[in-house]
């Protein structure tokens, strides 16, 4: 959802608690919640109080019942006093607990809402740690119930399927495999604190221009292998209590209101038993929502703000002449027909069912008590600094990195250096309790024993070109210093007086193209000739064209939008207190054309209509394509430099029935601790369909120190080695020859073996 708020002033904390925490290098375990307790079938879970649920359905009137099916503010839906059953509070966000709107989308004046800024979702994949994916959603889940909150709009786990896409930074990666061990972490983490997560956008949601009308078209090989995994495992694996509707269209129908994707796949296939959500604005039919789907629309008068209620009889639509909260397709319209149709009650009733299943489950009935959570705690803060330490990647570094702490004089260059990021991109937005900066974070890090020097560089304005005079102060600080950081990138959020303006990584708009915005390419070739020592830190929600510099650079280290202790973080990695272990969860292309979605010409639009798109690139999406076409990226999928070395040594693959054992030793060969995301990718040497070179099926993150061996075993099981079979309509494990290549990333093989089923 996307609401236009007046920026708020981000709160800066005033004490800084590194010097409390215990856990500030990579190589240590992380001194927070990391395993996920056992728990029964969530799903199965859902339907434990039925009894219940149906004895109180029968008590309620219809216009009770209908009652329930919409909201009746910014954010709060349904509740029957008579019944004692309370409104159902919803919040943003993917990466922390959005500030207060209030009732009509107002804010609320001395709000308690300054709380704990996570780095953002792009952040957490890089991690390749699932564990710290519970930690993350722990932390999500104690805030929202601190907050009285019943559901928390995230994870975003849509698939990064073009560089422009606005949303990227709040999705975790171009590969279906790696979203689902992830997201089943975080989804697990907030709903054991008593809060439903609420995994969002089903589905196709890809990019931002357009997303309200684009028509999405894609072969059901692509939908059931790359588009939705994710979702899969969420329902299946995380049991996820909520589940939120796209705005686009998927082959002719609105996703939210789309039975083939809610009620044969989500609620057929799957057997999801929790409650579907729609994105605010995203219902257009009544019955469409009310037969295919939806069970709680939200979304009060920003569906009117955007004219995206219709309110034409003829289509269904609320009545004009209501009061602004019944303009809902799910309000007096659901109202009249059902009472026109009295076959309809059953599909109410099985949307209030649903409504009331995650209620119990949150403990909102019957006196449950809840768990109190917790606000912007000191923990929380270290796994927001623990998240960005091992989610920070490492691109390039020609000797330059680690920093030494001896070094006299820093140029710190770029206005993402002192840039807070936490109250930008649109509804993920986030009034954080403090937020240290890049320039923060390193005179934290050095104190007075360097002088540290601050050039802006560039500006971040609508259009704007590189400044010479900026560019001239920058180099003569560069020159004046034995090391030079330049802090750049793109940009989260807007400018809010100007809709729409620095828009490069926000919901609602999708970025102009793949270049270093407001000149930096020019201001970076000048610093790197003033002064080779210079590293480049890049701060943003995806890839990025480096390709004019790149080459010339010493040092580059992608940092993406790395939450309130990101400037801790950065710090710890470039100066060597924390080993870099951050690996890149999506491709990086030299340029934007060789990206499979505009190299096939199908993005943003097709040609002749823009509001249709067919998926041309189908399985082929990020490394698929790039590794199976030959095509070089300017950093691979699974990419990210240690200042260590790590052998791989001693690989065996032992087959079991219509699976694989695979076993190697991981050596760290050199004298800094730090841990290695081992890579395991799956080939199909002969297949009855075109197949991609290879593909992710196992991944673990191994810390180990200077010398340290560890064995690592993971198992591939049957939907490692499976295709769909569009003339089946199922997944086919045929029999034959597989390759099994492990490595440090999709361009990085160091082991090769096979194993034949």
């Amino acid at each position: 959802m996307f609401l236009p708020t007046p920026r708020l002033a981000a709160l800066l904390g005033t004490t800084f608690f590194y010097a409390t925490l215990s856990f500030c290098t990579a190589q240590s375990k992380p001194a927070v919640p990391t395993k996920a307790p056992a728990s029964q079938n969530k799903q199965a879970a859902l339907t434990a109080n039925d009894a219940k649920i149906d004895a109180l359905i029968k008590k309620m009137t219809l216009e009770e019942k209908i009652a329930m099916l919409h909201a009746n503010s910014a954010f709060a839906a349904g509740g029957i006093k008579r019944l004692g059953i309370p409104e159902i509070m919803t919040s943003d966000g993917p990466h922390g607990v959005r500030p207060e709107q209030g009732r009509d989308w107002k804010g609320v004046k001395d709000a308690n809402d300054a709380g704990t800024y996570l780095p953002t979702n792009n952040t957490l994949a890089s991690t390749w740690n699932p564990e710290l994916g519970y930690a993350y959603g722990t932390v999500l889940g104690s805030e929202a119930a601190f907050r009285g909150k019943d559901i928390i709009l995230g994870p975003g786990i849509n698939i990064v399927r073009a560089p422009l896409n606005g949303r990227n930074f709040e999705y975790l990666s171009e590969d279906p495999y790696l979203i689902s061990k992830m997201v089943v972490g975080y989804i697990k983490g907030v709903q054991d604190q008593g809060v439903s997560a609420c995994v969002k956008h089903y589905a196709a949601n890809n990019q931002e221009e357009h997303r309200n009308d684009i028509d999405v078209d894609m072969s059901e090989r692509a939908l059931r292998e790359i588009y939705l995994p994710g979702f899969k495992a969420a329902v299946q694996e995380a049991g996820v209590y909520t589940l939120m509707g796209s705005y686009n269209k998927f082959r002719g129908t609105y996703a939210t209101e789309n039975a083939y994707l809610m009620n044969d796949i989500l609620k057929g296939e799957w057997g999801f038993k929790g409650l579907v959500i729609s994105d605010w604005g995203s219902v257009h039919n009544t019955m469409n929502a009310l037969r295919n789907g939806t069970d709680l629309e939200m979304g009060t008068d920003l569906s009117l703000m955007y004219g995206n209620v219709d309110q034409s009889a003829a289509t269904g639509g609320p009545s004009a002449n209501r009061s602004l909260y019944d303009r809902f397709y799910l309000a007096d319209a659901a109202l009249d027909a059902v009472k026109k149709d009295p076959k309809l009650v059953p599909l109410v009733d099985d949307k209030v069912r649903r409504i009331l299943r995650v209620m119990y489950a949150t403990n909102m009935l019957d006196g449950a008590k809840r768990k109190p959570g917790a606000y912007n705690t000191k923990e929380h803060q270290a796994t927001a600094l623990k998240v960005a330490e091992e989610g920070i990647v490492l691109l390039k570094n020609d000797g330059i990195l680690p920093l030494k702490k001896t070094v006299k004089t820093i140029a710190v260059i770029g206005e993402n250096a002192t840039r807070e990021n936490s109250m930008g991109g649109g509804s993920s937005q986030l009034k954080a309790k403090y937020e240290i900066t890049p320039l923060q974070g390193l005179k934290t890090e050095l104190g007075s024993q360097a002088n540290i020097t601050y050039a802006q560089g560039y500006k971040i304005a609508r259009n704007q070109k590189a400044d010479p005079q900026m560019i001239a102060q920058a180099v003569a600080a560069a020159k004046a210093a034995d090391v030079a950081i330049i802090v750049g990138g793109s940009t989260h959020g807007y400018d809010y007086s100007k809709w729409g303006d620095n828009a490069y990584d926000a919901e609602g708009f999708d970025k102009p193209d793949m270049k270093m915005p407001f000149g930096q390419d020019e201001l970076i070739q000048a610093v790197l000739a003033a002064n080779p020592n210079t590293v480049v830190v890049l701060l943003g929600g995806g890839p990025i064209d480096v390709s004019a510099w790149a080459g010339q650079a010493k040092g580059i280290v992608e940092a993406w939008y790395p939450g309130m202790e990101g400037g801790n973080a950065l710090a710890h990695i470039l100066f060597g207190d924390v080993n870099p272990s951050g690996k890149l969860p999506f491709t990086f292309p030299v340029k934007l054309e060789d990206s499979p979605a505009m190299k096939l010409g199908e993005y943003p639009s097709t040609p002749g209509n823009p509001l249709k798109q067919t998926y041309k690139d189908d399985i082929f999406v990020g490394y698929r394509y790039f590794d199976t076409y030959k095509v070089a990226p300017q950093f691979a999928f699974g990419h990210g430099l240690s200042y260590t070395t790590f052998k791989y040594s001693g690989l065996s693959v032992t087959p079991g029935t219509k699976n694989a054992t695979v076993k190697l030793t991981v050596t760290n060969n050199g004298k800094t601790s730090g841990a290695e995301v081992v890579q395991v990718y799956v080939k199909d040497e002969q297949a009855a369909v075109k197949r991609p070179e290879k593909e992710l099926k196992a991944f673990q993150k191994v810390f180990l120190k200077p010398g340290e061996s560890k064995t690592v075993t993971m198992t591939l099981d049957t939907n490692a080695f499976q295709y769909y079979d569009e003339g089946k309509k199922q997944w086919v494990l045929e029999p034959g020859k597989f390759d099994v290549l492990v490595g440090s990333s999709s361009r990085d093989i160091r082991l090769t073996g096979n194993v034949t089923l």
